[in-house]
């Protein structure tokens, strides 16, 4: 299906639809196909969804959703079938970490069958172009529930946090320290289009894309947010306000784990590590955590961690997603 997609500024104008109309029928490949009003509305969605889910309990009533995992997951799995459940929608869930997408029938095939049954196609896949080669074909929306490139699912949840921590992103200092990954790369598209300053420390060859800073960055000069990359694990959680680190060695990476483990020992978020934060700083982990090796059990078991808070929060950001990309309303729940 193909996005409408519209810039950063498309609130300006008033010209354009409402972000909950923008947002109907639209898939989220990347986090970078909603703009900053969309982003700020799926989030301002969420906190009401969260604060009164039973204003919204058949929002999405006889909604199908279907996700189709090429990798293991917990929370993810997890919490999109609580979502929809909980909407009054139902989930499917088909297991392919034994068979890749694309690989007995083609993804256009595919596509062209689950439009006619499903409302909506979630995708935890190893290439990023599986889950747009999708989109381009399904009619309904797809949703990138996690890629080789980006994790859009995970970043919103992350600055539902955020915002629930601090009241806004704009302006926050948010560091992330360890490997410039998927989840690096969602982080800092997401920062960007709420306004953050965003510091990113990573070892030198292992630093995020370079297209997507440079992406990033031009979000960010357009919201008045920064993004900034550091090769000092220091420097870059210097007077933070959050400061998040994920695995050194991502799945599907699992060869490298002894080569990195030397590389990445420095950008351990350790005690130590958080002292040059801001006292009032909190310590955020996507999970599942190695622990004692990206992370100490100090800091995510310490009282600055919100890491539990971000798993749940999945879950919330998720069914503010899929009413929007749906349509679901609390209107529609009431009746």
């Amino acid at each position: 299906m193909a996005s409408n997609t519209y810039t950063w500024n498309d609130a300006a104008t008033g010209t354009l639809p409402s972000p909950a109309e923008s947002l109907a029928g639209r898939d989220l490949c990347s986090i970078a196909d909603f703009s900053t009003a969309e982003i700020a509305a799926t989030l301002k969605l969420a906190h009401d969804v969260k604060q009164s889910p039973q204003d919204y309990r058949w929002a999405l009533d006889a909604k199908q959703m279907v996700m189709f995992f090429e990798k293991a997951s917990l929370r993810t799995r997890l919490t999109f079938e609580t979502a929809i459940n909980t909407l009054g929608g139902s989930a499917i869930f088909v297991d392919q970490t034994q068979s890749p997408l694309g690989e007995r029938e083609s993804l256009a095939d595919m596509s062209r069958n689950l439009e006619r049954w499903v409302n909506v196609i979630v995708l935890r896949t190893y290439a990023h172009e599986t889950i747009t080669e999708m989109a381009s074909y399904a009619a309904c929306p797809v949703i990138n529930a996690l890629s080789d490139l980006e994790h859009p699912c995970q970043a919103l949840a992350d600055f539902l946090t955020v915002e629930q921590k601090f009241g806004t992103a704009k302006g926050l200092h948010f560091s992330y320290v360890g490997d410039g990954n998927n989840v690096c790369h969602s982080l800092m598209l997401t920062a960007a289009q709420l306004g953050a300053h965003m510091v990113v420390g990573s070892p030198k060859n292992y630093a995020p894309k370079a297209d997507i800073i440079a992406q990033a960055r031009a979000i960010a000069n357009h919201t008045g947010g920064s993004i900034e990359i550091v090769s000092d694990p220091v420097a870059a959680v210097e007077g933070a306000d959050a400061v998040y680190t994920d695995v050194c060695t991502s799945m599907g990476m699992e060869h490298e784990v002894t080569k990195r483990a030397p590389i990445f020992k420095p950008y351990q978020v350790n005690e130590q590590l958080m002292a040059h934060a801001a006292s009032h700083a909190i310590f955020m982990h996507c999970l599942p955590a190695h622990r004692n090796a990206e992370v100490t059990d100090a800091v995510l078991d310490g009282p600055q961690s919100a890491v539990f808070e971000q798993a749940e929060n999945r879950m919330h950001a998720q069914k503010a997603l899929l009413l929007l990309l749906l349509g679901g309303s609390k209107q529609a729940a009431s009746k």
